[in-house]
């Protein structure tokens, strides 16, 4: 399967690294660390050297209870750090539901618009269109927003509610005109979910590839990992590299992570042993 972006056609036939750059002050898990500009393409440098197939750079922290920042501000954090993840020689994502920013990082050369609130902001749909860039996108489910999504997060049935909803947004993009071949879709793990409701997700993964198109996820870290282990954010690497090998091997073709070298050699391992998640 391939995923099409501006720049280069993404060859999914085996499972593919994200790298995630926060240019955020408050991100649930380094929030402030790379929150200025030289920082924040250093660490885009390191996330490269360590093995990243994909750098996605984001510039609003979508942790529980947080606040949307106004669209200036998510583009001045991101925009310099776009400027040169572009020259790196790998595909870049921009992580936003902002116009704003989605127009910029479009004209800037970026490769994804890889977006929690799935194009549904509006003029999100239309700034993704608008210059014909035939970038790729990734959308993803979440019950509610972040401020309030973890609140009460309910569901009939919580993978047949997320592929309906999924199916909907592919279909809103497929009557725009833009081919199948340029969308992933994610899950949203640990957004509007409980505990329960991620784990049943994630061991009914599969049934989301009915959707025709690669799933990326994103577990790295996130709460539900440490209300399992126990672990602090700062004690998750072994928690999170082992939920990036269940999710691929429960058909996810992007893993998006922090620790990327670490999550790099797992998977250079678990091919190396034969093993074949069911979405390839």
């Amino acid at each position: 399967m391939l995923w099409t972006t501006t720049r280069f056609r993404l060859d999914l036939s085996r499972p593919l690294v994200m790298g995630i750059v926060n240019a955020t002050p408050d991100s649930f898990s380094d929030g402030g660390r790379h929150a200025d500009a030289a920082s924040a393409r250093a660490h885009c440098e390191r996330l490269v050297a360590e093995g990243a197939d994909i750098l996605d750079i984001g510039g609003e922290s979508t942790r529980p209870g947080s606040a949307t920042p106004a669209e200036a501000d998510e583009l001045a954090r991101v925009e310099p750090v776009l400027r040169h993840a572009v020259t790196l020689g790998v595909p870049v994502s921009v992580d936003t539901s902002s116009p704003l920013v989605i127009r910029r990082a479009l004209a800037l050369g970026v490769d994804i618009v890889n977006d929690v609130r799935a194009l549904q902001r509006p003029g999100a749909l239309e700034a993704f269109l608008a210059d014909g860039v035939p970038a790729g996108v990734c959308l993803m489910h979440m019950q509610g927003e972040p401020a309030t999504m973890q609140l009460a997060p309910s569901y009939a049935d919580v993978a047949a509610d997320v592929a309906a909803f999924l199916a909907q947004r592919l279909d809103v993009l497929r009557a725009h005109g833009v081919a199948d071949d340029r969308v992933a879709l994610d899950p949203g793990y640990g957004f509007g979910k409980t505990v329960t409701h991620n784990l049943e997700l994630l061991r009914r993964q599969p049934e989301l590839l009915a959707l025709g198109r690669p799933l990326l996820v994103g577990l790295s870290r996130k709460s539900c990992l440490g209300t399992v282990t126990g672990r602090p954010v700062d004690q998750r690497l072994v928690p999170s590299v082992a939920a990036a090998l269940a999710a691929v091997q429960l058909g996810a073709r992007v893993v998006r992570v922090h620790d990327v070298a670490a999550t790099v050699d797992a998977l250079k391992v678990w091919q190396a042993a034969g093993l074949v998640g069911n979405g390839s």
